[in-house]
C-alpha cells in the first residue's frame, strides 16, 4: 500500500460562494476533530464560501453524527460534512460504532435532502489519526471540504 498523498489542484475546485454548508463535528477525540474542521474551515473559505453561510453543529461523538446530519440536512444546507474520529480499542465497540456510523450517513445519502460527506477517520491508533488530520498524510478535512463542493453542484 502507497502511503503517497493524493494531490489536488485546488484550482480545479470551484468558487462556492453560494452554498450553504452544515458541518457536523464529534467531540470525542476533539484533538484530532478539531485538526479535521480546521482543515475543512480553511478550504471552504478559501473557496470563498461565506462565513455566515457555515453552520456548525457539536454531537457527543461519532455515533451521534447520524442524528446530527440528519437535523443539519433540515435547516436547508446545500451538504452536509460529518466529522468524526474512532480509534480501535481493545473491544468489539469500534466496529460497532463505524458500521453503524457509515451506515447511518449512507442512509442519509439514499433518502435525505442533500448529501453528506463521511469525513470519519478510523483508525487503528492515535498516531494514524494525527497523521490524517493535518499530519504527514495531509488533512482529510480538506478532503472532505472538497468533496462537499462537488457534491453540492451536481
Amino acid at each position: 500500500m502507497s502511503t503517497e498523498s493524493f494531490q489536488i489542484d485546488i484550482n480545479q475546485i470551484p468558487d462556492a460562494n453560494n452554498l450553504k454548508i452544515g458541518i457536523v463535528v464529534s467531540n470525542w477525540n476533539s484533538n484530532i476533530t478539531n485538526n479535521l474542521l480546521k482543515g475543512s474551515l480553511d478550504l471552504l473559505y478559501s473557496k470563498k464560501v461565506i462565513k455566515d453561510n457555515i453552520q456548525i453543529m457539536n454531537v457527543p461523538g461519532s455515533f451521534e453524527l447520524v442524528y446530527g446530519c440528519k437535523k443539519m440536512q433540515e435547516k436547508q444546507v446545500d451538504v452536509v460534512i460529518a466529522i468524526g474520529s474512532v480509534i480501535k480499542g481493545e473491544t468489539k465497540h469500534f466496529e460497532f460504532i463505524c458500521n453503524a456510523t457509515s451506515n447511518g450517513i449512507k442512509d442519509l445519502n439514499v433518502n435525505g435532502r442533500c448529501p453528506v460527506i463521511f469525513c470519519v477517520l478510523t483508525d487503528d491508533n492515535l498516531k494514524q489519526s494525527i497523521a490524517r488530520s493535518g499530519g504527514e498524510l495531509g488533512n482529510k478535512g480538506t478532503e472532505a471540504a472538497i468533496a462537499a463542493i462537488k457534491m453540492a453542484i451536481i
